[in-house]
C-alpha cells in the first residue's frame, strides 16, 4: 500500500510539474520544432549517452574494487545498461540503482553490491556539486535574477556540504553511529569513501571519470539544443544544465520527469533565454534517456537468464 502511494505521489509530482512547465510555452510552437528535429544531432547525443554509460561502468568498477571485490568491465557495462532500463520504468530516478545492487550482489555479496552502488551515487553527486560550484563565478554572471542566483548557491554549496558531512561520518569519534544498523552501514560506507580519498591510485581515476561523465551530460543537452536550432552554446549549457541535473537527481518524481523540465525552464528564464527552448531541450534530453532505457531493456531480455528476469521483475510488480 505504501509503495503504491509513493508511486501515485511521484506520478502526481511529475504530472503537476510538467503541466506547469507546458503552460509557460506555446505548445504548437514547441511541437513544430520537435517535429523538425535533426536526426544527426540526436544520434550524436545518443552515442554520447552510450559512452557515458560505459564510463559509469568503469567508475563503478573502481569503486567495487575499493569495496574489496573485482568484477569484469563487460559485465558491469551490461548491468549499467540494464539499470538504464529500470531507471525509466521504476518510480524514481534511482530505480536502476536497486537493480545494480541486486545484480552486483549476486556476483559478490549484498554488502559490496549496496556499498558500491551507494558510493557510486554519492561520488557522482559530489563531483556534480564540485563542477556546479567551480562554475559559479560565470553562472552568477549569466543568471542575474536574485532568486536564480540564490538557487545556484544553495544547490551547489548545499550538495557539496552534504557530501562533506557524509565523509565525516567515518570519524572514529562518532561511536554512537555503531548503535543502529542503518547508521553503522552509513559509517562503514563513509569509511570506504575516506579510504578512496586517501588513495591516489583510486581517487584520480574516479574523479576523472566522474567529471567526464557530467561533461558528457552537458554535451548531450547541447546536442539536443543543436538538433532543434535552440540558442544554447556549449558554454551556456555547462553553466545551466549541471544545476538542473543536480535538482533532478532528487527522487521525488518518475525518472526526473517534471522536475527536470521545470528546473530547465527556470534556468533558461533566469539566463534570459527563451522558455520554450528550455522545455524543448529538457524534453529531448529526457527522450534520449528513454531510448537508452529501451536499449537497456533489450540487453536485459537478450542477455539475462529467464530466472534472473523473473526475479528482477518482482520488485517492479511490487511497486
Amino acid at each position: 500500500m505504501r509503495k503504491a502511494l509513493s508511486l501515485l505521489v511521484k506520478a502526481g509530482v511529475s504530472g503537476l510539474l510538467l503541466y506547469f512547465s507546458l503552460r509557460l510555452v506555446d505548445l504548437s510552437h514547441v511541437a513544430s520544432r520537435l517535429a523538425r528535429t535533426d536526426p544527426a544531432w540526436a544520434a550524436l547525443g545518443l552515442l554520447a549517452l552510450v559512452a557515458q554509460t560505459y564510463l559509469l561502468s568503469v567508475r563503478w568498477g573502481q569503486i567495487i574494487t575499493a569495496c574489496g571485490a573485482r568484477l569484469p568491465l563487460p559485465l558491469l557495462f551490461r548491468y549499467s545498461m540494464i539499470a538504464a532500463f529500470f531507471n525509466q520504468t521504476l518510480p524514481s530516478s534511482v530505480g536502476g540503482d536497486a537493480m545494480r545492487v541486486w545484480l552486483a550482489g549476486k556476483q559478490t555479496n549484498w554488502r559490496i553490491g549496496a556499498y558500491s552502488v551507494f558510493l557510486d551515487r554519492v561520488v557522482g553527486v559530489i563531483a556534480l556539486a564540485v563542477l556546479v560550484v567551480a562554475c559559479l563565478p560565470w553562472s552568477l554572471e549569466l543568471v542575474r535574477n536574485p532568486v536564480g542566483r540564490a538557487a545556484l548557491l544553495f544547490i551547489g554549496l548545499g550538495s557539496l556540504g552534504a557530501g562533506i558531512v557524509f565523509i565525516a561520518l567515518a570519524s572514529d569519534r562518532l561511536h554512537i553511529l555503531q548503535r543502529w544498523s542503518v547508521t553503522r552501514h552509513l559509517a562503514a560506507a563513509a569509511g570506504v569513501a575516506r579510504a578512496m580519498l586517501r588513495s591516489v591510485s583510486t581517487l584520480v581515476p574516479v574523479a576523472f571519470f566522474s567529471f567526464l561523465i557530467h561533461l558528457l551530460t552537458v554535451f548531450v543537452a547541447w546536442c539536443a539544443a543543436r538538433s532543434v536550432g535552440a540558442d544554447l552554446s556549449l558554454l551556456y549549457a555547462l553553466f545551466l544544465v549541471l544545476p538542473v541535473i543536480l535538482v533532478a537527481i532528487v527522487p521525488i518524481s518518475i525518472a526526473g520527469w517534471g522536475v527536470r523540465e521545470g528546473a530547465m525552464v527556470a534556468a533558461f528564464t533566469y539566463a534570459g533565454l527563451p522558455q520554450s527552448d528550455g522545455l524543448i531541450v529538457s524534453l529531448l534530453f529526457g527522450a534520449a534517456y528513454l531510448v537508452l532505457g529501451v536499449a537497456g531493456g533489450a540487453v536485459w531480455v537478450l542477455t539475462s537468464e529467464r530466472s534472473d528476469r523473473q526475479a528482477l521483475a518482482e520488485p517492479v510488480g511490487g511497486e
